[in-house]
Formats: C-alpha cells, structure tokens, sequence
C-alpha cells in the first residue's frame, strides 16, 4: 500500500492499512481492492451494479465495519450503491468515509448511495467523513446519498463531516422512522476558496414515540457557498428537534433553511438556527494569551466544529 493509500484512510477511517480479521472493504479508484468478512458481518459485492451488500447478524453484538472509499487517480469518476441490511436487536459501528488525492487538472468524483434497513431493536453508529488533498487544479467532488428505514424501537446516530479540501458536494438524506425508532445526526462541515456544499435532509417520523435530533455545525471561509436544507415530517405523537449553527467569515455565503411540518396534533418538532460572525471578545481575550488573530480564530473553529 502506497503511502498516499495510507495517509488518506489515517483521514478519512482512523486506519493506515489493510484490516485483517475484521469486517472490512477498500475501494480505490473506482475498484474494489480489499475485503474481510466475519462470523456475524458479512460483505459481499453486488452483482448487477458497482458496490456491496453488508450484512450483520441478528442480536450481533458490538461489531465494526470499516468500508472507506479512497481516489488517487485524477480524472476518475467513481459510482457506488453500498446496501446496509442490520438485524434485529444488532449492534454495530459503521465507519466510512471518502478520501479524494488529486494532483491533476481533471476533476475527481465519487458519488456514492447508501441504503440501510435497520431492524427492530438494532443500534447502529455510522461515521462518514469527506477530505480531499492534492496539488493539482483539478476538482475534489463528493455527492453523498443516505436513506435510512429504521424498524421498531431501533437505533441510529450518524457522524457526517467534510474536513476540508471537497470542492463541491451535494448530499442527499433521505429516512422513515417507524415506532420508538430514534435518529441522531451530527453534520460538521468546513468550506475554504470557491468551494460549495448544499445539504438536504428529509426525515419522516412515522411512528408513535419516533424521535429525531438534527445538530449541524459548519464554517464557511473565503468565498465559499454553503445550503443547509433540513425538513422534519411529524405524521405521528413524535418529537424532533432541528439546530443549524453557522460562522461565516471574509465574503462567504451561508443559506440555512429549516423547515418542519406537523401532520398530528400530538406531533412536537423544533428548529433553531443561527448565523454569525466570530465573536470579536473571543478573538480578544485568545489575544491577550499570546496568540495571532488567525491563531485565535482557528482555536475558536476548531472547539465549534468538535
């Protein structure tokens, strides 16, 4: 494995190299180039399209699954449907994530479809993170789509940030959430230069006692274009909650657009959002310790984005 290899799956995955023995699955430029299956995880690539099929055991119990997807190649354009089929009373920890290295003029993309089916009483944790890198001008591009159907009484928080370095993204987030079903999302995103993000998500509470969280955090420099676009459907006695917290700096532009409809009476949703500046007395008090302004105002990016 390359070095590049590993410094990207370091990134994007916590991992520098091949996992043996555990559930795992690299893709890179556009192939599949490793893959690990265990007694309760099973993977296995699809047959009639690009991608794979992960399957965890019923009442699996503390497993991982690491299925990082990596682009070194400039010019490649890659498409993948990964399809999550978690048992009932199952639990496990889903870490992904995409790397893109682009030392070329041609632009690289990935575009991947994520469909998971979690069952009764299962929990899943899913970590999605996006990163690009490279010296070339050719453009760092991920299009992300999520569509979650969550079972009875199940489960789910999903970890999703953009590091730096994604010159566009679309992500697309789609769920239904059936009784007792419970989702957490954490979004975390950074955009630096020219670069746009658009975010959509549109999550129907189906279920009586469904409950959804919505917490997204982003920082857009520069002149950087971000759209964050969160819909909560209340159709049942359910509970949601929608927090969409941003700092925009120089001539970067910023759209937060909650939107929530309740189609129940019992239906009990909430949206916040805020948009700003860094605050000037932070800036100042981190000064007086010896720091820069642009030291200072990373400290204060870094503990907003944690």
């Amino acid at each position: 494995m390359e070095q590049t290899d590993k410094n990207l799956l370091k990134t994007i995955a916590g991992i520098s190299g091949f996992q043996v023995g555990r559930a795992f699955n690299l893709r890179k430029d556009g192939q599949g180039v490793e893959r690990h299956s265990t007694p309760n995880v099973k993977i296995n690539p699809k047959t009639d399209k690009p991608g794979i099929d992960i399957i965890v055991a019923a009442h699996a119990q503390k497993e991982s699954v690491h299925i990082p997807v990596i682009l070194t190649q400039s010019g490649i354009k890659d498409m993948v449907y990964n399809d999550f089929y978690i048992g009932e009373g199952a639990d496990v920890e889903i870490i992904a994530g995409c790397g893109i290295h682009n030392d070329g003029c041609d632009a690289s993309q990935h575009d991947g479809i994520h469909t998971f089916y979690i069952g009764k009483n299962a929990h899943v944790t899913y970590i999605e993170k996006h990163y690009g890198e490279g010296d070339g001008n050719g453009a760092r591009i991920l299009n992300p789509t999520t569509v979650v159907h969550m079972e009875k009484n199940s489960t789910c928080e999903m970890m999703m940030s953009q590091i730096k370095g994604v010159d566009s993204t679309i992500r697309k987030t789609q769920m239904d959430l059936a009784a007792g079903a419970k989702m957490v999302i954490h979004e975390k995103l950074m955009t630096h230069g020219k670069q746009e993000a658009h975010s959509d998500v549109e999550v129907e509470l189906n279920g009586k006692g469904a409950s959804l969280q919505i917490i997204s955090r982003s920082v857009a420099k520069d002149e950087s274009r971000q759209v964050f676009h969160p819909k909560a459907i209340g159709n049942n006695d359910c509970r949601a909650h929608v927090q969409c917290d941003s700092i925009i700096m120089d001539q970067a532009r910023v759209s937060s657009i909650p939107e929530i409809s309740a189609n129940h009476v019992d239906a009990e949703i909430i949206h916040e959002a805020a948009i700003g500046k860094i605050n000037s007395d932070q800036l100042i008090k981190l000064q007086t310790f010896g720091l820069s302004e642009s030291e200072a105002e990373a400290v204060i990016i870094d503990g907003f984005l944690k």
